[in-house]
């Protein structure tokens, strides 16, 4: 007897093989039979053969002909992405704001990037920063900031803003989304996880401070959810514990939302210098209880000035995430056990003077971005800044090393925004 070969589970095999035989209804133009995708192929093997391919080579793709574009932007080629186990994760960068100048979206496989397009603007509004961006299922939500508004008086105060838009991946087009209840910059936000396919997107915290202006502006500790199927928002009666912005927020497991970091109250050094008084503390939201619980100071007084950029490493086969981050050059590991960072590795490659640097996880990897200080690898005729990628594996304690370009000019990582998406 022949032996099989299995490539997913029976459970993943049996839903791939209905959705392939729903491809019919959900082809982008109607009636699969009017234009076959692939000559001598049922347009059903057809999608099976592109969700094979790497996403990054969708765009070089769609101009093949009519029926490839429509298939390369359906949703139904990025569900069958799914089911099929063949999704890629990728870094979504915005370096100012995305109304204004370009994002991009970067494979880390291929060292390739894609441009995005811009956000739609407001005539009146301009300058935002301080936004979030997050993802869920195949769009980008850009959510929030702070702006200056031309209509305003004193026109050099930022507003926060509640404005969201989402950017659909698979056709690169953005959408105005239903408004947060209360305008925040510089907030916690984390997408929570679900495996009953309901995607809710969770926001604490923030204020109103623009990143031109080092101090000042308004705090809030209101908590609210966002259903991404419903596009509605909804209020969460439990605040947090304290007000604070510039903190930053991720799940562990489905029902734990971490709050940690940020500033609250300012005080005057001199009575003259206002200056921000930053949290050593967290506070994590237990969602089946509706309760907050405190996370008690994470260093010492004078150990640290400020939290590092935090990042969490999704666990594989069952295993718990892991909270990393990137203090100067060194990489810690949150011990929850002892409430305190270990260091985990320092950098190989230090990094140089007040220079910036991205952090971030992709594929179970912490990826260290910075600018390279020569570029002796890469020719200065090529367009794009020259990009130094330091990769640590958690696990396998090893260092591997990227370089890249920049497409869309000088990046400063202190202002940019970032975030992962699977596709």
């Amino acid at each position: 007897m022949e032996k099989k070969t299995e490539f997913l589970p029976a459970e993943a095999e049996k839903k791939a093989a209905i959705s392939l035989k729903a491809s019919s209804t959900a082809w982008p133009d109607g009636d699969p039979s009017l234009d076959l995708i692939i000559p001598g192929l049922p347009n059903d093997l057809a999608f099976l053969c592109l969700a094979f391919l790497p996403f990054s080579h969708y765009n070089r793709l769609k101009p093949t002909s009519k029926a490839w574009r429509s298939a390369l932007s359906s949703k139904f080629l990025f569900d069958l992405r799914r089911e099929w186990r063949r999704t890629e994760e990728f870094l979504c960068v915005f370096p100012s704001d995305p109304s204004l100048s370009t994002g991009a979206l970067f494979d880390p496989r291929f060292l390739l990037w894609s441009l995005l397009p811009p956000m739609p603007c407001h005539p009146h509004r301009f300058d935002l920063s301080n936004f979030v961006c997050a993802s869920a299922g195949s769009s980008l939500f850009v959510l929030g900031g702070s702006f200056f508004d031309a209509r305003s008086y004193p026109l050099g105060v930022p507003l926060p803003s509640s404005a969201v838009f989402s950017l659909s991946l698979p056709d690169f087009s953005w959408q105005p989304r239903s408004p947060m209840l209360n305008g925040r910059a510089g907030f916690a936000c984390a997408t929570r996880p679900s495996a009953d396919g309901r995607t809710c997107i969770f926001v604490a915290g923030g204020g109103s401070r623009h990143l031109e202006l080092g101090v000042g502006g308004l705090r809030i500790g209101a908590v609210e959810w966002y259903d991404v199927e419903k596009d509605e928002w909804f209020a969460m009666d439990e605040q947090l514990p304290d007000v604070r912005a510039g903190c930053v927020g991720f799940f562990l497991g489905e029902d734990e939302f971490w709050v940690m970091g940020g500033y609250g109250d300012c005080r005057t050094v001199s009575g003259v210098f206002p200056v921000d008084d930053y949290y050593r503390d967290g506070a994590v939201l237990g969602l089946k209880r509706g309760q907050w619980r405190s996370i008690e100071p994470m260093w010492e007084e004078g150990e640290r000035w400020r939290l590092g950029s935090i990042v969490v490493v999704e666990g594989e086969c069952g295993e718990a995430p892991e909270i990393f981050m990137l203090e100067e050059s060194t990489i810690f590991r949150f011990d929850k056990a002892s409430n305190k960072w270990d260091i985990e590795s320092p950098l190989p490659r230090k990094i140089q003077g007040d220079r910036s640097n991205g952090f971030t996880a992709l594929d179970g990897e912490l990826h260290v971005m910075s600018e390279m200080t020569t570029d002796l690898d890469l020719s200065r005729t090529q367009k794009g800044v020259p990009l130094f990628i330091q990769v640590y594996h958690p696990k396998k304690k090893t260092w591997k090393f990227l370089r890249t370009k920049s497409p869309v000019g000088n990046i400063d990582f202190r202002y940019t925004v970032m975030c992962s998406i699977r596709l």
